[in-house]
């Protein structure tokens, strides 16, 4: 089976592909595609993939931009960080979606699915439209507070406190607006999907930055940019040219 996974988190396709061929030796990746444009330009030529693997947040916009420009005409499972409620009514439309992390029990699930009933082809108007209304109306119940461990008590944190998220040697770093620094017990990727993203944007791989604590936009070689946050950071915080355009739109909401 000729798998295509469209995923912009490295971790994330590289688990995927482990657990997939962990289930099934028999499935191959042929292609992993990280932003719309890449996949857009796939999917506009043949290929052999008969299922996709597609996460709804890529990192030059939401990927069911895909689907304005091109067809996609095979199954597609969506990867996703959404509650269960928005994953029950999604299911109603016969397009199926694990939830991250994803757990390899239900990936193998999905893929029984898949197998006795492929018949569903690709995604049609009405459920793009179902989707879409589910993703602009979830629900903003975004974390209010951050527990960190501080010698032998646990603190609360406001959110609204906090300037940016970083990983710092493996860990994971929040720094306030008042230039304190506490170690998170989480993921990166966890703070993201706990975030209200009006209010914080995920710069790189590295860093979550709030818009309040933005000081300063520079270009970079390449079309980069290069972010000046304060408190000011010894790391540069840098937006890769995939992602500028939508980091200046969000900047400009």
């Amino acid at each position: 089976m000729k798998v295509i996974l469209v995923e912009d988190e490295l971790a994330a396709s590289d688990n995927l592909t482990y657990l997939l061929t962990k289930i099934n030796p028999g499935i191959e990746v042929i292609a992993v595609l990280d932003t719309v444009k890449s996949a857009v330009d796939y999917f506009s030529n043949p290929h052999e993939g008969v299922l996709v693997f597609m996460d709804i947040h890529l990192a030059d916009g939401i990927s069911f931009e895909i689907f304005d420009q091109v067809t996609i005409n095979i199954p597609i499972i969506f990867t996703t960080a959404y509650d269960q409620y928005a994953l029950k009514a999604f299911k109603v439309n016969s397009i199926d979606y694990l939830l991250k992390p994803i757990d390899q029990e239900e990936l193998s699930d999905a893929l029984g699915r898949f197998e006795v009933q492929n018949q569903q082809k690709g995604i049609n108007e009405r459920q793009m439209q179902s989707l879409l209304h589910l993703i602009q109306n979830k629900p903003s119940n975004y974390k209010q507070t951050f527990l960190v461990v501080v010698g032998d008590q646990l603190l609360p944190i406001k959110t609204a406190d906090i300037a940016y998220f970083y990983i710092d040697t493996g860990l994971v770093k929040a720094v306030t607006l008042q230039e304190r620094s506490y170690v998170l017990d989480i993921k990166l990727e966890d703070v993201e999907d706990a975030l209200d993203p009006q209010l914080f944007y995920r710069a790189n791989r590295q860093f979550i930055v709030r818009r309040e604590a933005i000081t300063a936009i520079k270009f970079h070689f390449n079309s980069k940019l290069l972010v000046d946050v304060h408190p000011p950071c010894s790391e540069r915080i840098v937006v890769s040219k995939a992602k500028a355009s939508d980091f200046k739109n969000w900047m400009g909401a």
